[in-house]
């Protein structure tokens, strides 16, 4: 018989030397679905998490909203300044604990 090779570990390698070279998926992205206000990601984290919540910019709800600040911490990556990637973290925590609400309001 002969020996077989896992799938699993074929594609963790892959990763690896991806990782390795300094690119990213998130570098490659292209599409443009949404369309928050100018300048939101400068603001501070209330105005933030409360505009990513509003149905205006993101129809699906802020678990979309979310879903568009976690992508853009991500692209912004090492040039986010610590204080404004803190405040970043700080709005995404707050939209967290929003949609916590909502689900437990419709749950109860």
């Amino acid at each position: 018989m002969a020996a077989r090779t896992s799938t699993r570990k074929k594609s963790a390698a892959k990763g690896r030397s991806k990782r390795g070279s300094g690119k990213f998926w998130v570098a490659g992205v292209t599409s443009d679905s949404t369309h928050p206000p100018e300048g939101l990601f400068t603001k501070d984290a209330a105005t933030i998490a409360r505009a990513l919540a509003s149905k205006r910019v993101s129809p699906k709800g802020p678990v979309s909203g979310l879903r568009m600040l976690i992508y853009f911490i991500n692209r912004g990556g090492r040039g986010l300044s610590a204080p404004r990637r803190a405040e970043l973290e700080k709005a995404k925590d707050m939209l967290s604990q929003r949609i916590k609400r909502n689900r437990e309001k419709r749950d109860a």
